[in-house]
């Protein structure tokens, strides 16, 4: 069969929703669930977690078939639906979510070398920065050889990390034990994780992180050799990575208790391995941890880079980020978003609270682009847009639509006001690309009601610049 050179097939897809999700998240989640909530309150937050994220793959799948002219994924959605500066904030918020997690990413994985190379330390020591740092600019060498050879190693680094994944499912099954499973399900001897309601608000930020990439076949859906395959590989990544995260979760939990899990330091799969099978099961994990967080990276240093390319393709971004090299890759936007990477690594050095404070506040820029989407979706069905003489269609995406907004709403208010704040700090800086793009196209930079919401932001982002001066605040 032939294929149009420089696209990306089915394979290549779903690799790159996978790939994107399953990154370090999942080799700490046992001690990240347990920190906050038990066994109960955790299989309430997954049960949650599956049908909002299921609706919101579903509101990506519907939209890449509903809109195909609608290239770019997230911010397209909120820019058609919202107007202009709705889409460029989800363009802005998704883009530093990316690289934010990059950064996490890095310290996550030269804190697992540090297992091995005590040099490394946690992840934020002065060896540690600049082993990242070398990592860090030959991805983006690779990835400025093309994206569809990036995304070949991508797919492999995707196969190559769920293999100790498989293993440690496998062995976990066997080694499950049920009076340790149901040894106090709702949390009742732990007082600290407060009612079980409190416990799955707890967690929702971690099912959220572990989720994230969702989108990322979305994303590049401009690129798919085959416009229907975007759908398809949103949805068999997600069941693919849904059921990993569920089963690793919930069979530690039958491994060790929850107080042991907690005190876990991660990768806590390594530890419950390790408690399992001895040693060579921490250096599986490990070796394993390594491979997903090269492979992940990659994704995302692509996502990252596309998601700014796309943007200033139809001028909502400046036009110098839409500069590609020979190879067609959006080099100028590679090197902006490699750039803000490298310098909070630097950061990470005089920071003392790293990788957990990285992954909450990029899970929190990204949410705000996940509602717009959602809320896309609504308004299409809600309008009979693209769904002439298809009322049961309409009324079925309806409902889907409806989940996935009310989904993303509720995970707002479990991140809480803290990480709203401190996303508005990180929002408002953006409004000067935006004033960028649009005069270079002769139009005005706000609407009447874009003002007002931009005077939201901009009060928001005072209240946490006090706030982190003044010490209510912390990152």
């Amino acid at each position: 069969m032939s294929t149009t050179p420089g696209k990306l097939r089915l394979g290549a897809l779903i690799a790159l929703v996978v790939g994107s999700m399953i990154g370090g998240g999942i080799f700490s989640l046992p001690q990240n669930m347990a920190a906050s909530a038990d066994v109960g309150a955790i299989l309430i937050g997954w049960a949650i977690t599956a049908v909002g994220m299921l609706t919101l793959a579903f509101v990506f799948q519907t939209l890449a078939n509903r809109k195909p002219d609608l290239d770019g994924g997230v911010y397209v959605y909120a820019k058609a639906g919202f107007g202009d500066y709705m889409g460029f904030s989800s363009a802005w918020g998704y883009w530093i979510s990316a690289w934010l997690g990059n950064v996490g990413y890095f310290v996550l994985l030269f804190s697992t070398l540090g297992y091995f190379f005590p040099i490394f330390g946690e992840g934020n020591t002065v060896a540690a920065v600049i082993g990242a740092s070398v990592l860090l600019w030959a991805v983006h060498w690779l990835v400025l050889q093309g994206i569809k050879e990036a995304a070949f190693i991508n797919l492999v680094t995707t196969v190559a990390k769920v293999v100790p994944l498989a293993l440690f499912v496998l062995i976990a099954v066997f080694a499950f034990k049920l009076d340790i499973f149901t040894a106090d399900i709702w949390g009742a001897k732990n007082p600290d994780l407060g009612s079980v309601m409190t416990q799955v608000r707890h967690m929702m930020l971690v099912t959220v992180w572990v989720f994230i990439g969702i989108e990322g076949a979305s994303i590049f859906s401009a690129r798919a050799e085959k416009r229907a395959d975007v759908g398809k590989a949103t949805v068999i990544g997600f069941i693919t990575v849904l059921l990993f995260l569920v089963l690793v979760n919930v069979l530690s939990l039958g491994i060790m208790t929850q107080p042991e899990l907690a005190k876990l330091q991660n990768p806590s799969m390594a530890a419950v391995l390790e408690h399992v099978v001895g040693h060579w099961g921490a250096v599986l994990i490990s070796v394993g941890l390594v491979i997903s967080l090269l492979g992940a990276l990659l994704s995302w240093v692509l996502l990252c880079a596309e998601i700014m390319f796309a943007a200033a393709k139809d001028h909502t971004m400046p036009a110098f980020l839409r500069r590609e090299n020979a190879n067609h890759v959006p080099a100028n936007a590679l090197w902006l978003t490699n750039a803000m990477v490298q310098l909070f690594l630097i950061i990470t050095l005089f920071s003392a609270s790293t990788y957990l404070s990285l992954i909450y506040l990029a899970t929190s820029m990204i949410l705000v682009p996940y509602l717009w989407s959602a809320a896309y979706a609504v308004l299409l069905a809600v309008r009979g847009e693209t769904y002439e003489n298809a009322l049961a269609e309409r009324r079925k995406d309806l409902a889907i639509g409806a989940i996935a907004l009310v989904y993303a709403m509720w995970l707002l208010y479990a991140g809480g006001v803290k990480y709203l704040l401190l996303s508005a700090l990180l929002y408002a800086p953006g409004a000067i690309l935006f004033a960028k793009a649009k005069r270079e196209v002769g139009k005005p930079v706000f609407t009447t009601l874009e003002k007002l919401i931009f005077a939201a932001v901009i009060a928001g982002a005072l209240v946490a610049a006090y706030g982190l001066y003044d010490g209510f605040l912390t990152l």
